[in-house]
């Protein structure tokens, strides 16, 4: 036998926990550590080898090293702007050991402003050439809606520089800052009338209605237990029927920023030839799986059922949720547990004002 082990080789376990993962970096830490110091073949003696091993454990996951100093070589986790997979990274990176000469670190960091030139073909990037100015809008006073000026921007160059700028942003503002502080971005050119501001001063500007925004709306709850609900139904273009039911006092609330972030979950199932439930033993699945996600995401919490469309072989259900992170940590359990039953995606992103669901309210 350990002959053979030899001859063929022996097949790595597949990773399958964070621990796994931690073990096997561990059993390589001091190559990777070389190759990284040494600047050496990098593809083929680290991407090469990580990469996959990181797939094993969840789709999504991309890295950045480098030394971080003498002695130390840095590997970040990022999930590329992903927000589904943010806790996920960070989790991972939580969980690391302590390895000689390694520093482990989740979502791409801040970089000082000064440090950061992006270059794309003809294009820079940088604190001497984009500025920005905020977009105040008296009807969404809680959105953060800013322009960024690049000054060589041309319609021609739009795209390119759009996307320069993003990736600038991102460098200069750290990833997960970049990700859910900016509800909307507009990349522009020089425009007359509007006084810019530095771009050297967004992160104190962000940093300011961010603490504005906590303070406002620390600590607010709503109790759905008593809200009234109705019943929607209206005609597809196909003739098949959509049934709407929601929270008809929730989408009243004056606090609705309180909660910015929109889970949108979409479950599959066999429909009739109406596109509705075939029988009612599957509108009963269907209502134990909303009891169980209305267990893990308990209003008392920060999560708030908003309501549920059904449709064409589709039930989607809505929650406005106080944070990104427990949500997405629940619907991954919610699809392993429910996969025999039901094929399930969602999608979370941010909504101040619900402006998602204006189409369940009367002007």
């Amino acid at each position: 036998m350990s002959l053979l082990k030899k001859l063929f080789g022996s097949k790595e376990e597949p990773i399958q926990s964070n621990d796994d993962f931690w073990n096997w970096f561990q059993q390589n830490a001091e190559s990777f550590f070389k190759v990284v110091k040494e600047q050496g073949d990098f593809e083929k003696h680290f991407f090469n080898k990580l990469s996959p091993k990181l797939r094993q454990l969840r789709e999504g996951y991309y890295f950045l090293t480098g030394m971080a100093d003498e002695n130390t070589a840095e590997l970040i986790l990022t999930p590329d702007g992903a927000l589904t997979n943010i806790v996920f990274v960070e989790e991972l990176v939580a969980s690391a050991p302590k390895i000689a000469n390694w520093k482990f670190t989740a979502l791409k960091p801040a970089i000082d402003v000064a440090n950061v030139n992006i270059q794309m073909g003809n294009l820079n990037f940088n604190k001497d050439n984009l500025s920005f100015y905020y977009n105040e809008d008296p009807n969404f006073p809680d959105e953060i809606k800013i322009t960024v000026i690049h000054n060589d921007f041309t319609e021609k160059d739009k795209e390119a520089i759009t996307n320069g700028t993003y990736i600038f942003l991102d460098n200069f503002l750290g990833e997960l800052n970049f990700i859910t502080t900016i509800d909307k971005i507009k990349v522009s050119g020089k425009e007359s009338g509007k006084e810019l501001i530095s771009i050297e001063k967004l992160k104190d500007f962000l940093v300011w209605r961010e603490k504005e925004f906590i303070e406002k709306y620390d600590g607010i709850r709503h109790n759905t237990e008593n809200d009234r609900y109705s019943i929607l139904e209206a005609k597809l273009s196909n003739g098949n029927p959509l049934l709407a039911t929601v929270n008809t006092d929730l989408l009243h609330w004056d606090s609705k920023a309180s909660h910015p972030w929109i889970l949108n979950i979409e479950v599959k199932f066999v429909a009739d030839e109406n596109g509705m439930p075939l029988d009612d033993i599957a509108t009963s699945k269907l209502d134990e799986l909303e009891d169980d996600l209305l267990l893990r995401l308990k209003d008392s919490e920060g999560y708030l059922l908003i309501g549920r469309e059904t449709a064409n072989g589709s039930r989607e259900i809505y929650f406005a949720c106080k944070d990104f992170r427990k949500p997405c940590k629940v619907m991954e359990d919610i699809i392993m547990n429910y996969e025999d039953r039901f094929e399930i995606a969602f999608d979370i992103y941010k909504d101040k004002y619900w402006q998602s669901f204006n189409r369940y309210v009367s002007n």
